[in-house]
């Protein structure tokens, strides 16, 4: 007796349900990641994030989501880990609104050469002396907010993937 071969249409199938399945797996746990680093934070008690950025516009975030989620990326120049989150980053703000905010990372100069540095363009408001990130509750960088109509919607920690960081952004839109 010869045992049948499966096709490759059986084994394509067979494949592409255990990719669907560690999709869901992996999509299940960063959920439950999300949701647990978010427990004790009050999404509805926080300061406006305002301010001038680096080319001088002034940024409301709250007046920016009033149509469409808005990605507040709390990061640093000396940040390991936002070296690997800040391309997606500047990836997601070729179609949705972005606003940084460099935690203690030097004078605007010294951010704009690093932005320059690293071909960014997403807008930037320096917080020299730390202040918004305290306001925010920020104890770790990267921190990644999606607020919607002026409301935290998503909030992650770490290292996030730009599939991570899009999934979050059409969830809110």
């Amino acid at each position: 007796m010869t045992e049948k071969q499966p096709t490759f249409k059986q084994r394509l199938g067979y494949w592409l349900k255990q990719l669907l399945i560690l999709l869901v797996l992996v999509s299940s746990v960063a959920w439950v990641m999300d949701k647990w680093r978010s427990r004790n934070l009050e999404v509805d008690n926080f300061p406006a994030i305002s301010g001038v950025a680096l080319g001088g516009e002034k940024i409301d975030v709250s007046s920016l989501s009033a149509n469409e989620p808005v990605l507040v990326y709390f990061w640093g120049t000396w940040c390991p880990v936002c070296r690997s989150v800040s391309p997606s980053v500047e990836s997601i703000s070729a179609s949705f609104p972005v606003v940084s905010v460099a935690i203690a990372s030097g004078s605007n100069t010294e951010i704009g050469e690093y932005m320059q540095e690293y071909g960014y363009h997403f807008s930037v408001i320096n917080d020299a002396d730390n202040r918004s990130a305290r306001d925010w509750s920020v104890h770790v960088t990267p921190t990644l907010m999606i607020i919607k109509e002026g409301k935290v919607v998503s909030y992650t920690t770490g290292f996030t993937s730009l599939p991570g960081i899009w999934w979050r952004m059409l969830w809110a839109s």
